[in-house]
């Protein structure tokens, strides 16, 4: 699943950012996307448990101990009984019924083997009615000559989500049995389990019926073992009017009518899927058309709303779908294992995107694109999501994970291959070097807190839907990419590929945990001669990565060659109180260069100390080369002069991505009080001679904090004015390079940096720039047939036009926002409206986000963090979300990325003892309702409100009079 960026997807594949802010004057965003999902239940107990005895007669041996009366009280399965296969039949439908409702009706059969006698069925179920056969809710039967037992009784064991079967007998260990039920649920708009989506099409809303199983909503579509070891085949049948059209993991084999009611219905049935888990299980019926790739096996086809196919919004996922296919066919070395697959776009969907096997699911946002409305962040978007959704196909559908603990092992995976697929569909981009932006600075921030986790938790752990949910975070996300590409670095890739062909085809169609991956590339580097020989096995050095959460920060000092390593917090002050088997010490490949000459071979830090004579050297030293290596570096005060000299005085000579890791490590190692924060400021003065988007992009992301921590205070007009000064070169270059802003940048970045500098540029008074966007804006604004802005630059120039204006420029972007045909073009729209500088204005559209006529649901959370990203809509996002808790947490309570992430933004400006005292209230307010899946993001909030107002008292001061002395006097 694609994180939101959380962001969602956060994966997040860099777009555009815009992070500067003031109360009178531009107030620039962070766009971000969030995902909703929505779960409900009452408890209701069971009258007269029964629990059941022992057969008489059964030897010893042959049967466990009877299940407890507490058994169906367990969130986890017992290991009774394994499933095989199921026949699902689903009819959806998409009209109401006499009460109101859309509802869907079912029925399921499944055959599964007793592994040890039980006279115990426990099977999931949510939010089904079922139709009692002879009082049970469900019917046994015998496979193969085996005896079920009578049932005794069943009922629903609605907290755990069960449809518990109690015998009257037990079933017999090595028997296979089938149990068959009936049942209806609801079509809801809660984008979970079997759901309902609605889209206008022109003045009629059209209705279709989805999925989203991941991670445990199957349950919700129908009965079944619903936990990703309890792997089987799937036959689907839906039945759906002639309208519409029906879709499943695999082809159909036929479609038939049949009258039901006095109506002719379309009746389908799907061929047999591969053994495989109920999260990945999907299937939609809707009115879409679709673009199909010509003779291509597999078969590639790109799903959509008919207008949009028709308008060509489906041509370019299209174009790269097959060809990243083949890619990760070829990487893996294993064959794609199914006929088809289909890339499907959905109005309402929670996540970012699902890699459901061979129906893989979208976001309309994330995977249309149009030539002439969509910029280069939204096709580097497509190509990214689209890569790492299709990496799942064998990394985690192919072969799965056990059980939720190892998420990591999954998402990491697949967020890091990403950047593998799509730089091959899109050579000239360098998109492989974003995942510096986009994963290991990103998370590292998150990791550095005393509040993070490890990236393998024990499956203990994690046992409740929401506990499930709230592991798909960045840690499993960005800091599982990071460590997996580090490993691939330091195996080298044809190694670290021979290792996943190896696992992939031993554990292929089951199930596996992360120990079995290592256990795997170990093989390959036994059986490779390798000049680069590894200090331990790879269980040894990589346990030291995924069972210790956070990182060190890696020490050089190079007037005495000591290496010293210690766990990096960035608060010096919190308390770990997470004990670690290797007492946050990790086994720590280098990679170096000095003075500018890159060494061959890595150096293995493999204790809190050492000495390392080649560090002690008077020519600067440089580590972590292309930040290879998922730690901070440090250097003694000597060493650091020299690195800012050689960037001052010609900077190319250090590599772009250690350039960006400079100024991203220099500005964490002041946070955390190991350096000066006016010498991390000192990190930013080359940049402007230097043009290079990630350097740039970093010094923006480190200096937001700032900018939180000061655009209420006269710190930020001195910081406006030295960005200013240093962004202005920056501004004129691009005004050069595109001749007036009239024509692009060739290059990802180059365009990339173009916004960066017209943002930059327009926040911080640059008064040419300002112009330019207010003009720009009221030609639409005069003309609104016809757009002049160009697709990459809409974000920032309707950001700032509306920020300057009023509530004219407001209502017609509201107006624009409403009649987009492309959700992209919505999207920016929706972004750029909380950018308004209009108290009331701001507070109205916090009023328009928990209305489902004005904001989809899916939005509602992103539209907030939206208005709590402007300085002026800050305070009344957080003052609305305190007011509606209960109305937010209702719908998005368990959501995976959606609440975490607006917890983090509502309070990612909290610096003072009164904020603190405004947190601590609201986690004791509402400690009945509790906060889900964003428990560990409120934890994280306080311990950052703290910290953040340490720094502040510590460091105002000494900010306010750098940025003086440093502000040229005209200015």
């Amino acid at each position: 699943m694609a994180k939101g960026f959380y962001i969602s997807k956060t994966l997040a594949v860099v777009g555009v950012l815009f992070s500067v802010a003031a109360i009178a004057t531009v107030i620039g965003l962070s766009v971000a996307l969030s995902q909703e999902k929505a779960r409900d239940g009452k408890f209701i107990a069971p009258n007269n448990t029964y629990v059941g005895t022992t057969a008489a007669g059964v030897s010893e041996g042959a049967v466990t101990v009877q299940p407890q009366r507490e058994t169906w009280n367990k969130y986890r399965l017992p290991n009774f009984l394994i499933p095989d296969h199921y026949d699902v039949e689903l009819q959806p439908n998409l009209r109401k019924n006499a009460e109101g409702l859309y509802i869907f009706k079912g029925k399921s059969t499944v055959s599964f083997k007793c592994v040890t006698a039980t006279d115990l069925i426990l099977i999931h179920s949510s939010k089904l009615n079922y139709t009692q056969k002879d009082g049970h809710h469900v019917v046994l039967e015998a496979v193969d000559g085996s005896n079920p037992p009578p049932i005794q009784r069943t009922w629903l064991e609605v907290p755990t989500q069960y449809l518990v079967v109690q015998l009257n007998g037990n079933l017999e260990a090595g028997k296979t049995y089938k149990m068959s039920s009936e049942f209806t649920g609801e079509l809801a708009d809660d984008l979970a389990g079997f759901y309902r989506s609605e889209y206008k099409e022109g003045n009629e809303t059209r209705v279709i019926a989805t999925t989203q199983m991941q991670s445990t909503e199957a349950r919700k579509a129908f009965p079944c073992f619903d936990e990703p070891a309890m792997k089987a085949t799937f036959n689907v049948t839906l039945i759906y009017e002639p309208q519409y059209v029906a879709l499943s993991n695999m082809p159909s084999i036929s479609t038939i009518n049949r009258i039901i009611d006095g109506e002719k219905w379309h009746v389908t049935t799907f061929d047999q899927t591969p053994k495989m888990s109920t999260y990945l299980l999907a299937f939609i019926v809707s009115d879409f058309g679709n673009v199909e790739q010509a003779d291509s096996k597999p078969q590639v086809r790109i799903w959509a709303r008919k207008k949009a196919i028709q308008a060509n919004q489906g041509e370019y996922a299209l174009n790269v779908t097959g060809k990243i296919l083949n890619y990760f066919e070829s990487y893996y070395n294993v064959t794609y294992p199914l006929p088809k697959s289909d890339q499907i776009a959905l109005p309402d969907f929670h996540a970012g995107a699902m890699e459901n096997w061979g129906l893989v699911m979208y976001r309309e946002g994330i995977l249309l694109y149009d030539n002439e409305i969509s910029s280069i962040g939204n096709k580097e978007r497509v190509v990214a999501v689209v890569s790492h959704e299709l990496a799942h196909q064998w990394f985690g559908n192919l072969v799965t994970l056990r059980w939720w603990n190892d998420l990591w092992l999954n998402e990491g995976f697949a967020s890091y291959v990403t950047y593998l697929g799509a730089d091959y569909v899109e050579k000239t981009w360098n998109i492989k070097d974003l995942i510096l932006l986009n994963e290991i600075h990103h998370v590292m921030e998150i990791d550095a807190l005393s509040s993070s986790h490890p990236l393998t938790s024990k499956e203990e752990e994690v046992r409740t839907p929401a506990e499930i949910n709230e592991v798909f975070d960045a840690i499993a996300y960005s800091k599982g990419a990071s460590v997996i590409r580090m490993l691939s670095e330091f195996l080298t890739e044809s190694v670290f590929k021979g290792g996943l062909h190896s696992y992939l085809t031993a554990f292929k169609y089951n199930n596996s945990i992360y120990n079995d991956l290592w256990t795997h590339l170990q093989k390959a580097v036994d059986n490779t001669a390798n000049d680069n020989k590894l200090p331990k096995s790879i269980q040894e050095i990589m346990d030291t990565w995924t069972l210790q959460m956070g990182f060190p920060v890696v020490t050089v000092d190079t007037t005495t060659g000591k290496v010293t390593q210690k766990h990096f917090l960035l608060d010096p002050d919190s308390k770990v109180d997470r004990p670690s088997d290797f007492n946050y010490s990790w086994i720590v490949p280098i990679s170096w260069m000095k003075n500018g000459e890159e060494q061959s071979s890595y150096y293995w830090l493999q204790k809190s100390e050492d000495i390392n004579n080649d560090f002690r050297t008077p020519d600067w030293v440089l580590a972590n080369i292309n930040v290879k290596g998922y730690y901070r570096v440090n250097y003694d005060s000597e060493n650091w002069k020299k690195l800012l000299k050689q960037l001052e005085t010609n900077h190319s000579v250090i590599p772009v991505m250690n350039r960006a890791q400079i100024i991203s490590d220099a500005f964490s190692l002041a946070r955390a009080e190991y350096i000066n924060t006016t010498a991390a400021l000192d990190t930013t003065k080359f940049l402007i001679n230097d043009t290079e988007y990630i350097p740039w992009q970093t010094a923006v992301n480190s200096l937001d904090y700032f900018r939180l921590m000061f655009d209420r205070t006269d710190v930020y007009g001195s910081m406006k004015k030295y960005m200013k000064q240093q962004v202005s070169s920056l501004f004129q270059h691009f005004k050069d390079v595109t001749a007036n802003w009239t024509t692009r940048p060739s290059g990802l970045t180059e365009q990339y940096n173009e916004v960066n500098a017209i943002s930059l540029a327009c926040t911080n008074d640059i008064e040419e720039c300002q112009v330019l966007a207010s003009d720009i804006f009221n030609q639409w604004m005069n003309n609104s047939s016809y757009n002049p802005i160009h697709p990459n630059l809409k974000t920032t120039i309707y950001c700032n036009a509306i920020a300057r204006g009023g509530e004219k420029e407001w209502d017609f972007a509201w107006d624009m926002f409403q009649k987009a045909t492309i959700v992209t073009e919505a999207n920016k729209l929706r972004a750029a409206l909380a950018c308004s500088t209009e108290p009331w204005i701001l507070n109205r559209y916090l009023q328009y986000s928990l209305d489902p006529t004005k904001i989809r649901k899916q939005d509602v959370i992103s539209t907030i963090v939206y208005i709590s990203n402007n300085v002026v809509g800050q305070s009344f996002a957080w003052d609305f979300v305190r007011a509606n808790w209960r109305k937010v947490f209702a719908p998005f309570g368990e959501s995976t990325f959606a609440l975490p992430n607006l917890i983090r933004k509502v309070t990612q400006r909290f610096s003072t003892e009164f904020d603190l005292q405004q947190l601590e209230q609201f986690k004791l307010d509402n400690q009945d309702i509790g906060f889900g899946s964003a428990t560990r993001a409120m934890e994280q909030a306080l311990e950052k409100t703290k910290a953040n107002i340490r720094w502040v008292q510590k460091n105002k001061e000494a900010v306010l009079a750098w940025f003086n002395a440093e502000i040229d006097s005209s200015l």
